[in-house]
């Protein structure tokens, strides 16, 4: 039971939602806090509020400004901005999602007290009437589960902490689980798992969790479980390494949302599974140029040991897709390389599925959008990424398909998101292979060398 909801309203202070266009209606019905809101000037900005006081100068009341966005987001801050205490939402709309709402308030709440106690408690909310308490608990519950184990250090969240985790969800609901640990990996065909976490001094890790009917609907979860990735022999750089314990975000993200289904008790056969590695550097490190066959058959030449990701989640797709599942969702932190055609405010998401309403299904890669498919052998549904966010950096840059040798711009889509124009992008052009080489004689031609080493060296460009 979440501790900052309260059944009593005692002496709770009530929430009274306004807006800016609310706002002059509100002093309207209330003309003694006119001169108070003039004030402080309060205008009803969306996130924003303000206490009323009474003739004591004690909180009467107070005035908030629900958040632009989704109706969860409404209330969210409050819970932490707002001096402890016992408040209660006055909402008017009948539309209103409180439940939403409710939620909102709690994941607003949430402090990460592993190993520093939080310095206040959050504002406690009556609750509201004609809402889903347990809906809001168990999903408010799945994902402080996510964030606590995103927010673990790598000491003390590896591949094993991670396993340990994952069956602590399994006993509580009542789940199968089994995890394969190291050399198993092998034996049972999971190569690639087994190849990037095995410089670790932790021993990789495949984690399969089960639940529900087996006649159900079967819904298979798959999350990303790179406990910290370095880069490997491809080093990250320090920046870039720092945050690196939130790898495993995808991992779990999956567990967070299966402890909320079988809370629910909802009428599926579920499975998770979750390669949980750590990308580490040793003397038995895969290095570039590595070949590694993964579980479907096909194999992989390695050419950046930082695109460790995408190695562990094939073999565990195909093992997914195997039991040809009527919904298989996969998380991941993959990849800082998805930028480059959403931009840097936007999310990636790769759509597995054609059984969702039209109004669900996600953008996918270039790769799947072309080949309809992906490299562990899995179903991907193919979708056109003119469905995709396009921010205003991203209509700069170009996706390059490097197996094509095809330069992929948004003019090359036949149908185009509404009130986008791209100018500045060219269409599809076959690329020169010849390009690099003829650049490289051009600036030899321009060095002018002027020894006999200097035009050895240039020869040597040219010919490369």
């Amino acid at each position: 039971m979440l501790e900052i909801f309260a059944r009593d309203e005692g002496n709770a202070i009530p929430i009274s939602a306004v807006s800016e266009a609310t706002l002059p209606g509100w002093l309207e019905a209330h003309p003694k806090s006119r001169q108070w809101i003039a004030a402080i000037g309060f205008k009803g900005e969306p996130g924003t509020f303000t206490f009323i006081p009474d003739s004591g100068g004690r909180p009467s009341g107070v005035l908030a400004s629900p958040a632009d966005g989704a109706s969860v987001w409404a209330y969210s801050g409050l819970s932490m901005a707002l001096p402890e205490g016992t408040y209660a939402l006055e909402i008017e709309d009948r539309d209103a999602k409180l439940t939403d709402m409710a939620l909102g308030w709690a994941l607003g709440s949430y402090a990460f007290t592993r190993y520093k106690k939080p310095q206040r408690s959050p504002a406690t909310l009556v609750w509201p009437t004609k809402d889903d308490r347990a809906e809001v608990e168990r999903i408010a519950n799945g994902v402080f589960l996510a964030r606590d184990l995103i927010n673990t250090p790598c000491e003390d969240m590896g591949p094993e902490h991670l396993a340990d985790a994952a069956l602590a969800v399994a006993r509580t609901h009542g789940a199968a689980a089994h995890v394969i640990t190291g050399e198993e990996l092998l034996l049972q065909n999971y190569p690639t798992i087994h190849i990037v976490g095995r410089a670790s001094s932790r021993a990789p890790r495949l984690i399969d969790l089960r639940w529900g009917d087996e006649s159900a609907p079967k819904v298979t979860l798959v999350g990303k479980g790179v406990c910290f990735d370095t880069g490997g022999l491809d080093l990250k750089s320090r920046e870039g390494m720092l945050e690196m314990k939130k790898d495993m975000g995808g991992a779990a993200v999956v567990l967070g949302l299966a402890s909320a289904l079988m809370s629910a008790n909802t009428p599926i056969r579920l499975r998770v599974l979750i390669p949980a590695v750590e990308n580490s550097v040793a003397g038995n490190a895969y290095r570039p140029l590595d070949i590694v066959r993964t579980r479907s058959g096909k194999t992989v030449e390695i050419g950046n040991t930082d695109a460790e990701g995408r190695l562990i989640l094939c073999d565990a797709l195909a093992e997914a897709d195997s039991e040809r599942p009527d919904l298989l969702v996969d998380c991941a932190t993959l990849t800082g390389a998805a930028r480059s055609p959403l931009g840097p405010s936007s999310r990636r998401c790769s759509a597995m599925t054609t059984q969702l309403p039209r109004d669900c299904r996600m953008p996918v890669s270039a790769w799947e959008t072309r080949y309809g498919g992906c490299p562990s052998g899995g179903r991907i549904a193919s979708r056109s990424m003119a469905n995709a966010p396009i921010s205003t950096m991203s209509r700069k840059a170009r996706l390059r398909d490097q197996s094509s040798g095809l330069s992929i711009s948004p003019n090359s889509y036949r149908h185009r998101p509404p009130g986008h124009t791209w100018t500045s992008w060219p269409p599809i052009q076959p690329r020169n292979p010849d390009a690099p080489r003829a650049a490289k004689q051009r600036a030899c031609a321009r060095s002018m060398p002027t020894s006999g080493s200097d035009m050895g060296d240039c020869v040597s460009a040219a010919a490369s």
